[in-house]
């Protein structure tokens, strides 16, 4: 019985990096996604990072993932942690010196990707991760979990992108999207690129400029 269980929790990845929103959300459902994507993470022994803030759907995610037993990374540039750290930290918190060098850390950190709803922030973090996958930067899986159509606008703007030329299908097919947690996990468990032969692999030494830090970028491929 523990073999079965434990063969159905096993997941192919052993840290997942989380983007989201440093507010709640108007909508409760927001919040109850980041509840259901923490207890997916939890069942799957999968550690967490995240951008480190300890309010809104970040600190509802990472909370829960740390009362859930796994390990949390909070990584947030020294110059945000008075505006989004209240109260005690969650988990181990590294601060870095720049949102280049958070994002870099982020990515290196992590196996695979999901964006909750958010802002400009959790956007900009989701699309650079895109576009690095795109480039032949990292093979890493790129979640979207649409909680009550929140991103059904980006996903029209994306297939329009397609349809006018300016983002191959292949390249398209870089982002997972669902609707439930527990349905995007297994999406992402089970994601292969299909973007591989667009484009030879970059020279990670030549394409440190990408990420304007020391991490290097076979670190985030890794």
């Amino acid at each position: 019985m523990a073999n079965k269980e434990e063969q159905a929790t096993k997941s192919r990845f052993r840290r997942i990096c989380v983007f989201c929103g440093s507010s709640p959300g108007k909508n409760p459902s927001y919040q109850l996604a980041a509840i259901q994507l923490a207890k997916q993470l939890v069942e799957r022994k999968i550690d967490l990072v995240y951008g480190g803030g300890s309010i809104g759907l970040m600190g509802l995610v990472s909370q829960a993932v740390f009362d859930g037993g796994r390990h949390v990374l909070g990584v947030i540039p020294k110059t945000l942690m008075p505006r989004e750290i209240t109260g005690e930290t969650v988990g181990e918190v590294r601060p870095v010196s720049g949102m280049h060098q958070r994002k870099a850390e982020m990515a290196r950190q992590a196996d695979a990707f999901i964006a909750l709803p958010g802002g400009y922030g959790t956007l900009e973090e989701l699309l650079e991760v895109i576009t690095w996958a795109q480039l032949g930067i990292h093979e890493k899986p790129v979640g979207l979990l649409n909680v009550d159509g929140y991103y059904n606008s980006l996903l029209s703007f994306i297939d329009k992108a397609v349809d006018e030329g300016f983002v191959t299908p292949a390249a398209r097919h870089i982002i997972v999207s669902a609707q439930t947690a527990q349905e995007l996990m297994c999406k992402l468990e089970e994601y292969q690129p299909k973007h591989r032969d667009e484009a030879a692999k970059l020279s990670w030494e030549m394409e440190q400029h990408l990420v304007p830090s020391q991490i290097a970028m076979s670190d985030i491929y890794r």
